[in-house]
């Protein structure tokens, strides 16, 4: 059957099982549109192409399936840039598909051209610019499996506009794929997970640290059967929340730089580290000559990329598989254990120092808002976040007891990406509540998505933490800047000190006011400014079949704690009371 490349496209993406993708036309992408328009893909029009590219991660990272975003050539194609990165590195499956000028005229400086190629190179598990329509089935095929596969990330395919338009005599789409240069190994090596399991047996205080790559193999399971069977303390990054029960007696929660007290005390003392599907980042370890000293040379590690290991802290027990698979493998050999010192350490670390912040008084502090979130939901919702304080306060304050319901930016720490994540993650759950707790900055970065998510009927809950600052930024220029709050203060008047109650009496003082900006894009708008006032504001958004915005105007100078500086070591950790 004879077909032009953008049938091809349009046809590959059905066969490789897309029901919907995000994205924004223009002219060099069409021919592309006009197939879409005939296909039985649901196309939702984003009003910004880097809105596109989050909602196809915040798709994928809560289905584990691939995400697929499109663009037009030039600035279409460049806005994609940075929800491509974002998904990069935070190891999540998108393919993302740009239009580009005629083959004959790539390389004149043609209107609106880029080098998407050369721009995504550093930031992409792989890209292709398609020079022949007959190459494109097998690339569509390579894309998927190549975004997918081993460890996840994304693939762009770049598609010139003569190659749309050129006609394949007598298509095919391939059935299977096998790239020589590609093996992603799963199954761990059968000696190695031996030594893994003498080393757990003979620790004293072991570790379990595990990270994005448990949830993105599914190894929820396992972990808790490991921690159980061995008597092991789980502490996880920020991507790793809601691969063990947040609950659980043997959580630690969050480690690292905003992470728990106790998860940086057991990470100091621990004897044996076992990392699954972590990548020891600087967030995590801060001063690495000083991170987690009675456990340097004893440290196995599980990751299905094998370039993981050992880059960033030195590995006595590198395995290279699934994370699943191998931890499946490993329970089979390893013996029961229990070390009740250790445990009872870490219990009485635990209430010693525990999350705690100012309740005792009237004031809106963010991290009761949050925890009233979960007393609502009882844990049953999808939380995605924007970055910076907000992030941290939903990472401490809600307790995740499943896999995929924490959605954040980690390793780019990108401004802007909860709120289009979050309209990718209710496409894909239309029956959960997914809520996304901004902070008034971030929330800014990508507004223009209520217009997507309220005509598609796509009902995301935004919870707003408006302090009226860049706040993560502004805590630092507090702590280590002598509170010289330069660039920061998002406040109309800046000739004087605007209050927290200054605000709430006076709601021009910061713009946008969320309430009208809601109604504006026929949403609901609520403003919280009392404690009591937090419960109905909540019950109200979440039951409402309409998108809503709650703004809750908070403490302007609340802080998040623990806090370890960047580049210190746990010594230097700032318990604080927020």
């Amino acid at each position: 059957m004879d077909k032009t490349g953008a049938e091809i496209l349009v046809e590959g993406l059905e066969k490789e099982g897309v029901d919907v993708m995000f994205g924004y036309p223009g002219g060099a992408i069409l021919d592309i549109c006009d197939c879409l328009c005939k296909s039985k893909i649901r196309f939702i029009l984003t009003r910004h192409e880097q809105g596109a590219a989050h909602a196809a991660d915040g798709f994928a990272r809560s289905t584990g399936r691939v995400g697929v975003c499109m663009a037009t050539s030039g600035p279409g194609a460049t806005n994609l840039v940075t929800g491509i990165a974002t998904a990069y590195m935070d190891s999540v499956p998108m393919v993302a598909i740009t239009g580009q000028v005629p083959t004959s005229m790539i390389g004149n400086d043609a209107f609106q051209e880029a080098d998407m190629v050369g721009i995504t190179r550093p930031i992409t598990k792989y890209n292709y610019l398609v020079k022949d329509v007959m190459d494109l089935p097998r690339i569509i095929k390579e894309a998927f499996f190549i975004a997918s596969t081993g460890r996840p990330g994304p693939v762009l395919i770049d598609i010139p506009k003569d190659i749309q338009r050129a006609v394949y005599k007598n298509y095919s789409y391939p059935e299977k794929i096998d790239m020589r240069s590609y093996k992603p190994v799963y199954e761990g090596h059968p000696n190695q997970i031996e030594k893994a399991a003498k080393a757990i047996e003979k620790s004293k205080k072991p570790l379990l640290y595990c990270g994005g790559g448990a949830i993105i193999s599914g190894a929820h399971e396992e972990i808790l059967k490991l921690a159980e069977k061995c008597d092991i303390p789980v502490t996880m990054t920020l991507l790793g929340l809601g691969c063990f029960p947040g609950n659980h007696p043997l959580a630690l929660n969050m480690l690292g730089m905003h992470g728990t007290q106790y998860a940086n005390f057991a990470t100091a003392e621990t004897d044996l580290i076992i990392a699954v599907g972590a990548r020891f980042d600087d967030r995590v370890t801060g001063k690495i000559d000083e991170f987690a000293p009675n456990a340097q040379g004893r440290v196995i590690h599980i990751d299905i990329d094998p370039s993981a290991i050992s880059k960033n802290i030195q590995v006595s027990v590198p395995i290279v598989g699934d994370c699943k698979k191998v931890l499946s493998d490993l329970l089979k050999v390893v013996k029961p254990l229990k070390h009740p010192e250790w445990v009872k350490q870490i219990r009485e670390w635990k209430e010693k120092f525990p999350l705690k912040y100012k309740n005792d008084d009237d004031l809106l502090r963010p991290q009761y808002i949050v925890e009233k979130i979960y007393e609502i939901t009882k844990g049953d919702a999808i939380i995605v976040t924007e970055v910076g304080q907000n992030q941290m306060w939903a990472a401490h304050y809600y307790q995740y007891s499943k896999p995929r319901t924490f959605l954040s930016s980690g390793g780019l720490g990108t401004m802007g990406y909860g709120f289009p994540a979050a309209i990718g993650a209710k496409v894909a759950h239309p029956d959960k509540l997914v809520i996304d707790v901004a902070g008034d900055g971030s929330i800014q970065m990508n507004i223009q998505e209520m217009a997507t998510a309220v005509i598609n009927n796509i009902d995301v809950k935004i919870v707003i933490l408006n302090n009226a600052f860049l706040g993560m930024v502004r805590q630092w220029q507090e702590l280590f800047y002598q509170r010289e709050y330069a660039f920061t203060d998002l406040v109309r008047y800046i000739d004087k000190d605007i209050t927290t109650e200054d605000i709430k009496k006076d709601p021009s003082l910061f713009l946008p006011n969320f309430v009208k900006l809601a109604e504006a894009y026929d949403a609901l708008g609520l403003r919280v400014t009392k404690k009591e006032e937090v419960t109905p504001a909540l019950e109200k958004a979440f039951s409402s079949p309409k998108v809503a915005i709650v703004e809750c105007i908070v403490e302007r100078e609340e802080n998040v704690f623990p806090m370890i500086p960047g580049g210190a070591s746990v010594k230097q950790m700032i318990g604080g009371m927020a």
